[in-house]
């Protein structure tokens, strides 16, 4: 019963951060189609995108708040409601300005779904089982993400880009009764809510979201982009010294002397950093460089795709036997290899079976330090946390997808541009390498992880008053 229950458990937190993680790329195949259907302007378009992203980066840390307050399954459920919802209203939109506003209620669904999906799937397995329970999960939220442009490409030229947020509906409606039913509710530690960390750190996401979202079309020198950057800055350095005074922070600050935590939490933005932003630039580069469709160029991008299934849920049950160390270095070095290997050899005469083998290598490598990196963050907390710990892996992960991006475009924009084969693969070799060079640096941080014999053991956290026992007659 109590395998079948876990499996449930498994399967439905699983489920919900497909769609949630999909919808973060689904839409780069469907964007040419947008554009001519609802007379969208280039800026039009890159909000299509980021406005997704920017509000679910910045809410997410306050969906895994709300989760530990006011119940993580109650929390869990109204997220998917609204996603769900704001799905029917982004395939529904009759306008541009529409379907950008529908995408941000999107996001702050999002924001809710994905930490508290992780927070009560490590809640419900015990730790000697959390780490392959992770994996799996892992593996699927791994698979939705790079997997995204194959599902935007066949159903937009199948069906039609609306469908890409249909298909939501149906899940949604189905999915939110069985996690009523089959879900236990959950709450983290602490009996308050702390309004004021939750504002501080939705105002310093915002602004550096903002600002990097910002510099690719105004500028890095624009005021406008260091103001924002600047404002995010001075905010997260307000809610590190609000979380050291506050009697039950959201984010505790003695977590970021676990080393488990800080470099796991490291690791997984430089990693994410750097899978969004060569996934970004790879489809493009298929399309523009190598003549490929929007549906062929998903297809061809699936030698990298098709590592996760298989190497992310056994990784996942490796980590409690050789630890979150070796899998996360080895894991992004292999990233690294796979990007450096693409950056420096793609070109327009490049052939597309010479970019079978790095795609491999890549993708085996992402596919080792994903659920690593989570399971060295998640074991490095006390139960009682791990939703804290949650918002803080994905709010991370959000952002570096958003840097990620940021950072190869400018790069890009730096060395090629989009006129011709050749200009756009003398901006790609380079984007490409830098996020091998991100990915290297994220193995670096993984060797900071403890060892095998320290990944499952929590962080001490603050003793829980007991009461006095009642005298006897």
């Amino acid at each position: 019963m109590a395998q079948r229950t876990s499996g449930r458990l498994l399967g439905l937190t699983a489920t919900a951060s497909l769609m949630v993680a999909l919808d973060a790329t689904v839409v780069t195949t469907a964007l040419a189609r947008i554009r001519l259907d609802l007379s969208a302007t280039m800026e039009q378009l890159e909000w299509t995108v980021n406005a997704y992203g920017l509000s679910f980066a910045v809410l997410l840390m306050t969906g895994a708040a709300l989760g530990d307050r006011f119940g993580r399954r109650r929390m869990f459920v109204s997220g998917l409601a609204l996603f769900t919802a704001a799905s029917a209203a982004c395939a529904a939109a009759p306008g541009i300005g529409w379907l950008i506003a529908a995408r941000a209620v999107q996001g702050c669904g999002s924001a809710l779904v994905m930490p508290l999906a992780m927070a009560l799937l490590s809640n419900g397995f015990p730790p000697e089982r959390r780490a392959r329970a992770l994996g799996v999960f892992a593996g699927v939220t791994g698979l939705a993400v790079v997997a995204g442009p194959v599902v935007g490409g066949i159903v937009t030229e199948g069906l039609a880009w609306q469908w890409i947020f249909w298909l939501n509906v149906p899940i949604g409606l189905a999915v939110i009764p069985l996690v009523l039913r089959h879900i236990p509710e959950s709450r983290g530690g602490g009996a308050s809510f702390d309004l004021g960390g939750v504002l501080l750190v939705t105002g310093g996401a915002l602004g550096l979201v903002w600002g990097l979202v910002r510099a690719d079309g105004s500028g890095w020198d624009a005021y406008e982009v260091d103001g924002a950057l600047a404002a995010g800055v001075l905010l997260f350095a307000a809610f590190v010294a609000w979380e050291l005074r506050v009697r039950e922070p959201m984010v505790p600050m003695r977590l970021l002397r676990s080393r488990g935590f800080s470099a796991g939490n490291a690791a997984g933005l430089l990693m994410y950093a750097a899978l969004y932003g060569s996934l970004f630039f790879m489809a493009q580069f298929l399309q523009t460089v190598l003549g490929a469709g929007p549906m062929a160029a998903g297809l061809q991008l699936v030698p990298w795709t098709a590592t996760v299934t298989v190497i992310a849920p056994a990784a996942g049950a490796l980590v409690n036997r050789v630890g979150a160390r070796p899998l996360t270095a080895a894991g992004l070095t292999l990233q690294a290899i796979g990007m450096g290997w693409i950056g420096l050899t793609a070109g327009p005469s490049t052939a597309y079976a010479e970019l079978v083998a790095p795609m491999i290598v890549a993708g085996a490598g992402i596919s080792m330090a994903m659920p690593a990196a989570q399971t060295a963050v998640i074991n490095s907390v006390a139960a009682r946390e791990i939703g804290k710990a949650s918002g803080v892996f994905n709010a991370l992960r959000q952002l570096a997808a958003v840097l990620g991006v940021a950072v190869a475009a400018a790069v890009f924009t730096a060395e090629g541009g989009y006129g011709t084969a050749l200009t756009f693969s003398d901006g790609f070799g380079p984007a490409l390498t830098l996020t091998g060079a991100l990915s290297l640096a994220g193995a670096i941080a993984g060797l900071f992880m403890p060892g095998p014999d320290r990944t499952a053991r929590t962080s001490p956290a603050p003793p829980v008053p007991r009461r006095a026992p009642e005298p006897t007659r």
